[in-house]
């Protein structure tokens, strides 16, 4: 709790946290749409996961020159240009006359979500260098708290929207403003990224292998979930209220940033790993209670899933940092890269899965995702 109260109390600090926040109130309220996208663009399944592929290979493609332009830019200009760039082209997916327009206007959003995950984070990661302070976590969390704030939000309002565009360009419109008053606090900073950011060494998977498989895995969940919770409780568990779909996604969330406030007390208690065993069994635990499809059981199950995985992450990191022979900027890019690439595919994956069968086989296979994970680190912990 010491680095949320850090953040609080010093502007230095929320601003950056804020685009955190920023990015997933954005995604957040994309998700609560899907469904009117889905339905008035005629799509099944498979293609909703194709379009959701088009916002990955968009995000793959920003890897390939997004630290070479925030070299040139300096890490504080890049992560507002690029939070408020991402914030005006999330318009446009709800604007799309067509299914090839949609998809490549989230092709654009994933560039630009790619873009200005480096920046912030690299400027997170330079203010503590500087500061001699640690807020990552925190600042983790409150990307968490942006799901919360537009699954909360959207709770209230949905039932009101009877042109879906208007919410997210209100959405937009709080974002480009709240960023453009507190970019003050770090657009001086100049500080570039490495230009072999977002790089990947395959020499290392063999030292990091298990961490590997266990991000991969995890953050694969939590990209599933956040584009598939909604059409899971209106598909599979049949919901008939929209401002009730959308609760599983708001739990998630909110379970999610609670879970990483706590987080760092509650690692140097347990140790990583056991809190890494632990996160993934919780995880299953809220998987079997969401394949139940009973309403405010799967609803609950959601919010498990999110506590679970709150803690997970961090501690991979923080694990990835201090793997013997691997350097620990290079332990973490490698994992982190993993998680990435599963927060990716996931959803796209969980699509072709649900038009192949059904949504529910999607979610099965993550709680056996969940149960993977959970024996890969019992096998660590045997190992260690």
């Amino acid at each position: 709790m010491h680095s949320l109260v850090l953040i609080l109390a010093n502007k230095r600090y929320f601003a950056p946290s804020w685009v955190f926040a920023s990015l997933n109130i954005m995604i957040g309220t994309w998700v609560l749409y899907i469904p009117r996208v889905k339905d008035a663009l005629g799509l099944d399944d498979g293609e909703i996961g194709i379009a959701l592929f088009c916002l990955g290979l968009g995000t793959l493609t920003s890897l390939t020159f997004a630290s070479r332009v925030i070299k040139s830019l300096g890490v504080g200009k890049s992560t507002i240009v690029g939070i408020s760039i991402f914030a005006l082209l999330y318009i446009f997916p709800l604007l799309a006359p067509s299914y090839l327009l949609l998809c490549i206007a989230l092709f654009l959003v994933g560039i630009f979500s790619c873009f200005t995950d480096i920046a912030m984070n690299a400027l997170v990661s330079d203010l503590e260098t500087e500061d001699e302070v640690h807020f990552m976590s925190s600042a983790h969390g409150f990307f968490s708290i942006g799901g919360a704030i537009a699954a909360g939000v959207g709770y209230f309002i949905i039932d009101h929207i009877e042109v879906p565009v208007y919410h997210i360009m209100g959405a937009a419109v709080v974002v480009l403003i709240t960023n453009a008053f507190l970019a003050k606090n770090y657009i001086h900073i100049k500080a570039p990224v490495e230009e072999n950011e977002g790089k990947v060494n395959l020499g290392l998977l063999k030292p990091l292998l298990g961490l590997t498989i266990i991000a991969f895995i995890i953050m694969g969940s939590e990209g599933a979930i956040e584009q598939w919770s909604k059409l899971y409780l209106e598909d599979v568990v049949q919901v008939t209220s929209e401002k009730t779909a959308g609760m599983g996604f708001l739990m998630f969330s909110l379970f999610m940033a609670l879970g990483r406030f706590f987080g760092d007390g509650v690692s140097k208690r347990f140790g990583a790993l056991k809190i890494i065993i632990g996160g993934s069994t919780l995880a299953l635990l809220g998987y079997m209670l969401v394949l139940t499809a009973i309403t405010y059981t799967a609803i609950i199950g959601f919010a498990i899933i999110g506590l679970g995985f709150s803690v997970v992450i961090p501690e991979l990191l923080r694990l990835a940092g201090k793997v013997k022979g691997v350097s620990s900027a290079d332990g973490i890019s490698f994992v982190a890269g993993a998680g990435f690439i599963g927060f990716l595919g996931s959803p796209p994956l969980v699509g072709f899965l649900a038009d192949m069968s059904s949504l529910k086989l999607s979610f099965m296979v993550l709680a056996v995702g969940s149960m993977i994970a959970t024996l890969v680190g019992l096998v660590k912990m045997k190992n260690s």
